[in-house]
C-alpha cells in the first residue's frame, strides 16, 4: 500500500494516523516531490471522476486557474498536469492494488480499508 501525502497537511496526518490505528503497512510517497504516476491518477480517475482529483482548495490550483483550464482540457491533457506537478492533486491518495480513496473521510476508510 502507499500513501501519497504531504507532511504539511493535518488531512494527511490524520489519513495515516487512521492506517496506523488499523496496522496497515504502508510506504509513505511526498506527493509534492514524486506524483502519483500517469498509471495510478488514470486508475483515480476512473475509480473517482477527474474533477474528484484536483486540489480545489490550493493555492496553486486558484494561481494557475485551473478551473477555467480544465474547461478546455482532455482528460490526457489533465493527468498530465496532475502527473507534473503534485500540489494539483488532492490528498492523500492510498493506493493498493485495485482499491484507491482520495482525501480522507473515515467512514470510506473503514469500508475500503476495513476495521
Amino acid at each position: 500500500m502507499k500513501i501519497y501525502s504531504y507532511s504539511k497537511c493535518g488531512t494527511c496526518r490524520n489519513a495515516i494516523k487512521d492506517l496506523e490505528a488499523k496496522k496497515i503497512k504502508f510506504e509513505v510517497i511526498d506527493i509534492t516531490e514524486n506524483p502519483p504516476s500517469k498509471n495510478v491518477l488514470k486508475s483515480a480517475v476512473k475509480a473517482k471522476g477527474l474533477q474528484k482529483l484536483f486540489n480545489t482548495s490550493g493555492v496553486q490550483y486558484r494561481e494557475l486557474k485551473i478551473k477555467d483550464k480544465l474547461k478546455s482540457m482532455t482528460e490526457a491533457q489533465a493527468i498530465d498536469l496532475l502527473a507534473s506537478n503534485g500540489r494539483l492533486i488532492k490528498r492523500p491518495i492510498v493506493v493498493d492494488k485495485d482499491k484507491i480513496t482520495i482525501g480522507f473521510n473515515a467512514d470510506e476508510y473503514k469500508q475500503v480499508w476495513g476495521k
